[in-house]
């Protein structure tokens, strides 16, 4: 089951560059939340400092605090384990393409030192089926490679890839603007499906892609946390003008 994600005052640096400015915000289980707002206000940087990704580089520095349920995931868990219970699919599809459609879905296990392999077949086979996937690809799982499906496909192998391992949270970086409409679509039904089991959190251009699949709806603005509220009243009645302008086009 998905879990409550709580952040407090969480700033975020590359460098000199403060990316991120006193963001608090609390993020219900078992729904889709979607965050908004131009390109480089500090949506990805945000859900990258999430699962400790934002660290892998060098230059980047955070303060604050998150909560993932119980656990300070900066405090009282290494990043290896936090990547584990919270899974990321991002903007490319980025599965291996030297590994089967089998073994780019039992990666993650075999890295956490799994090595049951009737138990990891039975795995694969529910991430495939969970990920919308499994009927289109069952009957190349060895033979064919992650690389040699459609984008689409290859979407969903990253996000069965996600769900091997079991995570709490899934966050989606602008998983469908490399997409075509019809497997936008499959990925937003996967979504629907997703959230009864899993929090997650989807980084979106879209708004109408944000108005369909989500819950709440978070507005960035260079670095700061504008507004959070539900995907309805975000929409129809914001609370700040910044999301009014921003959501009928008068910038972004």
């Amino acid at each position: 089951m998905g879990v409550r994600i709580e952040v407090s005052d969480l700033n975020a640096w590359y460098g000199t560059t403060h990316t991120l400015h006193d963001v608090t915000i609390s993020i219900p289980p078992n729904n889709a939340t979607a965050l908004i707002g131009p390109s480089g206000c500090g949506k990805s940087t945000f859900v990258r400092c999430l699962n400790r990704m934002h660290e892998t580089n060098p230059a980047a520095r955070v303060t604050g605090e998150v909560r993932i349920g119980e656990v300070d995931i900066y405090k009282d868990a290494s990043p290896v384990e936090i990547r584990r219970r919270v899974g990321m699919v991002f903007q490319k599809p980025n599965p291996f393409p030297t590994m089967s459609i089998y073994d780019n879905v039992a990666s993650g296990l075999k890295l956490n030192g799994f090595r049951n392999r009737r138990l990891t077949d039975e795995l694969v086979e529910r991430s495939l089926k969970q990920a919308a996937l499994w009927e289109e690809v069952k009957d190349d799982l060895k033979n064919k490679s992650g690389a040699s499906l459609s984008g689409g496909q290859q979407q969903r192998l990253c996000i069965a890839r996600a769900l091997a391992v079991d995570p709490e949270v899934l966050l989606m970086d602008e998983p469908a603007s490399a997409l075509d409409p019809i497997s936008t679509a499959k990925i937003e039904d996967l979504i629907f499906q997703l959230k009864s089991d899993y929090t997650i959190v989807i980084v979106t251009h879209n708004m109408q892609q944000a108005a369909r699949v989500a819950e709440n709806t978070g507005f960035f603005l260079m670095g700061n946390l504008v507004e959070f509220n539900a995907t309805t009243k975000i929409f129809t009645n914001p609370s700040d003008k910044r999301t009014e302008d921003y959501i009928t086009g008068r910038f972004g």
